[in-house]
């Protein structure tokens, strides 16, 4: 053989041995008690549950910039006035409820109690009307509650569901089978119908009594918290949306001053002889639905390391900042897993890091440390982030994201030696093969990619902030130890957390951004797996 050949042959393995020293070396400063005494802040009690741009989730910012800063890592945003900052601040915009009810003359129903919402029903100042019986609500060819009725200015009570005939059969059909008017969204045919009779308001009266009814409440003011959920643009709400009030029979007989008992004669008055109503209970109404806009203030940190012969390139770290707050009841949710794991590991990596680079060791490519905000409303500051970002999505090579390292499930209580690995091989071969050899060199934790799967029911690569980058056509890998009983809970606290079991999963995620950072091809986008 050559002698030269022989000598590059040889150099070339002392280097790249050399490199891999120099990685074990740095990955011994992540270690169980960093983490803890980091996850101790990042989860007090004092953070009430870091909840998005609320003042512990900036307490939260505030820490980790702070660290960011002693590592000597630079600011990777910019503020308005041109100052570079660790903050990239975004706002998010929030429509709720403001003042909703029901009245009928002395008496003011109590939204969520004793009446529901099903859509946006918008009434800004309250309004009176009379209000009618108007039988199942339904205007078919085969039967109509409107042929003789005359709603136009008034609102109308309807009954759920559709008329029956004594053998079952259902009076629209003529079968068993329910027509769209007794459908599971019914309800929309019929305020479609009462709207183009010139009704106002229209009112549902639910079958359900008791402790039934009291759970459809519950049900329907959970469904309904979607109308309350921030966006990251404003939304303009459509006045002429399909909306109607469900209201018990006993809420619906005092509207109309009438008795519980003749409301069945009624519906059974109509079920037996298959025609509308000829005489119609009424009575007055008012109605107040009010809604209200807000924003919310919040920010990611970026803390950005400088690579140096490739630095042009950009490694991303991601792991949320915040977490749900505080529990209607006053309980704090900590999230000391969820995302606290996830938080203090990227300081843990960064502080790895930036020993290296004052030894001269730094990263080739550069690194940003990415906390986001917004995760658990929907993946907002990940997606502000593919949409403003800092540098050049065209030159971010990956994204390792953490979301939740530091428990078990139910699947792994046996062997804790484990962590899910979700999206390594979506976009990049190579990156996949990096993780694996990364593991198999230095933690040899079980890589279990059963979430990995695209028949996976739980979908969980598309729910964390990772995905914000792998649409964009950014490899990413996203380190998850799986849901367990405390998942958004007050139980998710740092006495549970197992630290030996993180600082080797944190040692992977650096591991594999060592090889990320330093190789000298990046890695290639190179296929397209579900």
């Amino acid at each position: 053989m050559n002698k030269n050949l022989l000598a590059g042959i040889l150099l070339s393995a002392a280097t790249i041995a050399n490199a891999q020293d120099d990685a074990s070396k740095y990955a011994e400063s992540i270690n169980k008690d960093d983490l803890k005494k980091h996850l101790v802040i990042i989860a007090s009690d004092s953070l009430e549950g870091r909840d998005t741009g609320s003042p512990g989730q900036k307490k939260a910012a505030e820490y980790v910039s702070k660290y960011y800063k002693q590592f000597g890592l630079q600011p990777g945003a910019t503020d308005a006035d041109g100052t570079k900052s660790f903050l990239q601040k975004y706002t998010l915009h929030k429509r709720s409820w403001g003042e909703v009810y029901v009245k009928a003359g002395d008496k003011k129903f109590e939204f969520n109690k004793d009446f529901y919402l099903n859509g946006i029903l918008l009434a800004p100042e309250e309004s009176s009307s009379e209000v009618v019986l108007a039988g199942y609500g339904i205007d078919d060819q085969a039967y109509s509650d409107y042929k003789d009725l005359d709603v136009k200015g008034k609102s109308v009570i309807v009954f759920e569901g559709e008329p029956k005939a004594a053998d079952g059969k259902c009076l629209i059909s003529g079968t068993a089978e329910k027509s769209k008017w007794g459908a599971a969204v019914g309800w929309q045919s019929k305020v479609k119908a009462a709207h183009e009779k010139g009704a106002k308001y229209v009112f549902i009266i639910t079958d359900k009594t008791g402790d039934d009814l009291d759970k459809e409440i519950r049900q329907r003011a959970v469904m309904a918290r979607r109308f309350n959920a921030p966006t990251l643009k404003p939304v303009q709400e459509n006045p002429n949306n399909i909306a109607a009030v469900g209201v018990s029979q006993d809420v619906a007989a005092q509207i109309l001053n009438t008795s519980v008992a003749k409301l069945a004669k009624n519906k059974a008055a109509i079920d037996k002889s298959g025609k509308p109503l000829t005489k119609n209970p009424t009575g007055q109404v008012a109605v107040k639905a009010e809604r209200t806009s807000e924003t919310i203030e919040t920010e990611n940190v970026a803390a950005f390391m400088e690579g140096s012969d490739k630095k042009e390139e950009v490694l991303v770290i991601s792991a949320h900042l915040d977490h749900i707050g505080i529990s209607p009841n006053g309980e704090i949710n900590n999230g000391a897993d969820d995302d606290g794991s996830g938080t203090v590991s990227l300081l843990e990596i960064a502080e790895a890091f930036s020993k290296a680079k004052a030894e001269g060791k730094g990263p080739r490519r550069s690194i940003l440390f990415l906390n986001v905000t917004g995760e658990e409303k929907g993946l907002f500051g990940s997606e502000y982030y593919s949409e403003n970002p800092l540098f050049p999505l065209k030159n971010t090579i990956a994204d390792l994201n953490i979301d939740m390292i530091g428990r078990v499930d139910e699947a792994h209580k046996n062997d804790h030696n484990y962590v899910y690995l979700i999206g390594s091989d979506k976009l990049s071969s190579k990156l996949h093969e990096i993780s694996e050899e990364a593991n198999k060199k230095y933690v040899n934790f079980k890589l279990d990619y059963t979430f990995n799967d695209p028949k996976d029911p739980n979908r969980f690569y598309y729910r964390s902030d990772h995905y914000n980058f792998a649409k964009v056509g950014i490899p990413v890998i996203f380190y998850f130890t799986g849901v367990h009983e405390d998942y958004h809970k007050p139980g998710d606290d740092v006495e549970k957390i197992l630290f030996e079991k993180q600082t080797a999963i944190v040692k992977l995620v650096f591991h594999t951004a060592w090889e990320l950072v330093n190789r000298d091809e990046r890695i290639a986008v190179d296929s397209n797996k579900e």
